[in-house]
């Protein structure tokens, strides 16, 4: 972690599994970001993961399901996370198992103790409400935020184990049409712009930007980005709406400004957890043959891009710039 504070990420949502009486059951997976050690009650084996300096999973059936169950897992989740592992396994009292016979597992790294966390963050609009509630019961601060990294990508190797009787994708999250963005927000007009890999933190990370959003993990060096990759962009000049709009746009939270294609093509800005909004559209045979170059160099940069908020064309003040990447 950058700093001292604690954070977990967690997801708490139904599985396509039932129990012997036929509920549907739901299940709590925890995780933090940084890598550790897996230990399986069920095999009493360990592996090593770059998912979780600490894991923990249990099962509910879906009428317990409520926010008092996940505080008494929350707390069991901290006491749990104090035991660590040496060069050999060694045994972890689990979680009580739900009657139905799904037990749990817990990963753990290192030896001091980890205690309840600061945050929790959450991806899943479903799954907020409850945890909310019991973070709320326990002083933990909720963080609704798709860029839950180590839990996503832990959820994608547990497929296998969902995918029983069809198609399951446990990250997918219903999203809404994409709606216009406010009217009084529109800038004056926008661009499409690229920047090299090699560039792009010395051009704004040290610029004093009212509005800077330019996490470490996404910095071109930190994803291995070649400093001749082309990094794609959006510019926005907002003229005198240009900190209006910037500053919407950092409580909005963007994750990616994505080019779609169609008879009316257009970009779409996805933000917060599930938000969905059109930032322009265009016919015009220039503007889409650009929009299909930003959308290439998206892929070669492993979906890096950026967007950018400036009054004017002048390039001597710049309002507000964020760097995106699909979740």
């Amino acid at each position: 972690m950058t700093n001292d504070k604690s954070i977990w990420q967690a997801d708490f949502y139904r599985r396509p599994w039932q129990d012997d009486t036929g509920q549907v059951l739901w299940e709590l997976l925890i995780c933090d970001a940084e890598g550790g050690m897996l230990f399986d009650h069920a095999t009493q084996t360990r592996s090593d993961h770059r998912t979780g300096n600490f894991r923990y999973e249990a099962i509910c059936p879906q009428a317990a399901a409520n926010a008092s169950w996940l505080v008494e897992q929350l707390q069991l989740a901290a006491s749990n996370s104090s035991e660590f592992f040496s060069t050999t396994p060694k045994s972890i009292s689990p979680s009580p198992p739900y009657q139905g016979g799904l037990g749990g597992s817990e990963s753990v790294t290192g030896q001091t103790k980890l205690a309840l966390p600061d945050t929790i963050q959450v991806f899943r609009p479903q799954s907020l409400s409850l945890i909310a509630t019991a973070g709320q019961k326990l002083g933990i601060t909720v963080e609704p935020t798709r860029r839950t990294g180590a839990l996503k990508q832990w959820l994608r190797s547990r497929i296998p184990q969902y995918s029983t009787t069809g198609a399951y994708n446990p990250l997918a999250v219903d999203k809404p049409p994409p709606v216009p963005l406010p009217e009084n927000l529109w800038g004056d007009r926008w661009r499409f712009a690229s920047l090299p890999a090699g560039d792009l933190e010395a051009a704004f990370k040290d610029r004093p930007l009212p509005i800077l959003d330019m996490p470490e993990f996404l910095l071109p060096l930190n994803l291995g980005l070649a400093s001749t990759i082309a990094v794609p962009g959006i510019i926005i000049y907002g003229g005198r709406k240009s900190m209006q709009l910037a500053r919407w746009l950092q409580a909005a939270q963007p994750i990616a400004l994505n080019y779609v294609p169609g008879e009316l093509a257009g970009l779409i800005l996805e933000a917060g957890l599930a938000d969905r909004w059109v930032v322009a559209t265009f016919s015009d045979s220039e503007a889409i043959a650009s929009a299909q170059t930003y959308a290439q160099r998206q892929q070669q940069s492993q979906g890096l891009h950026f967007l950018l908020v400036q009054p004017d064309d002048s390039g001597m003040t710049y309002t507000g710039f964020f760097l995106l990447r699909e979740e």
